[in-house]
């Protein structure tokens, strides 16, 4: 009795390991690309609110590597903490939301060529006159989201109360309201934050030194070749400029 049931339990979890268990892809032109991605960090990516869709620059530069290979892109929005889980467990094929290339993730992921490059900035409301510096946040309210090097940066530093969210723009609004002294971010985003709403400001220098990667499976090596000879077209064509002008001032 007790046999049969071991014996029924390890079926039941075997057929389970080979449903998930997904066909290889030979990535030729016509094939679908499946990409995951945070729409909640602007201007990399976004969902407008007219189309629904995401939009951005992190997501019209894997849409133009899908051009130059031929591929229809899908996009899966999913909150940033979690995207590699989800990546792991074959939700979509890659990752494109301003990740950034850091030893911790390469030892789960693999990451394409560095396609942008960033740092951590802090950002105060505008009437603050006291902070300047990473030095002044002790004792301070610090807001970042989750699962970001920025919430990785604050919560190594001495004395300072880290506050984490979902998505960051929930931090400035918090900032903004008061709940917070201040918000580590990534450069660009911040920048953009702060030109759409007006109320912050960035003090002191980068906190560090980033650069984004589109994020695969480590066995994965065919796809991650396609899009690194995608990507690098891109950068050399022209396309990227074009982006890059188009979402950042």
């Amino acid at each position: 009795m007790r046999t049969n049931i071991i014996l029924g339990i390890l079926a039941i979890m075997l057929a389970g390991c080979a449903a998930e268990k997904t066909e290889p892809v030979d990535w030729s032109p016509g094939a679908v690309l499946r990409i995951g991605t945070d729409a909640t960090y602007p201007p990399f990516e976004i969902v407008d609110t007219e189309s629904g869709q995401p939009v951005g620059f992190d997501i019209d530069i894997i849409s133009a590597i899908c051009d130059e290979n031929g591929w229809t892109p899908e996009f899966i929005v999913t909150p940033f903490d979690g995207i590699i889980s989800g990546l792991k467990s074959h939700k979509y094929d890659c990752v494109i939301s301003a990740m950034s290339i850091t030893p911790q993730r390469e030892a789960v992921v693999s990451f394409s060529d560095p396609y942008y490059y960033a740092g951590q900035m802090i950002a105060v409301p505008i009437a603050d006159s006291v902070i300047q510096s990473v030095n002044d946040l002790r004792g301070r309210k610090v807001g970042v989201q989750l699962g970001t090097t920025g919430e990785r940066f604050a919560k190594s530093l001495p004395g300072v109360s880290v506050f984490s969210f979902d998505n960051i723009g929930a931090a400035f609004i918090d900032m903004e309201n008061g709940q917070l002294d201040a918000v580590i971010n990534d450069k660009p985003t911040t920048a953009e934050y702060i030109r759409r709403r007006g109320n912050a400001k960035t003090v002191g220098k980068l906190l560090s030194e980033e650069y984004y990667g589109i994020a695969v499976r480590p066995d994965d090596s065919l796809l991650l070749e396609k899009i690194d000879g995608a990507l690098q077209t891109v950068q050399e064509d022209g396309r990227y400029e074009t982006i890059e002008a188009k979402w950042f001032e």
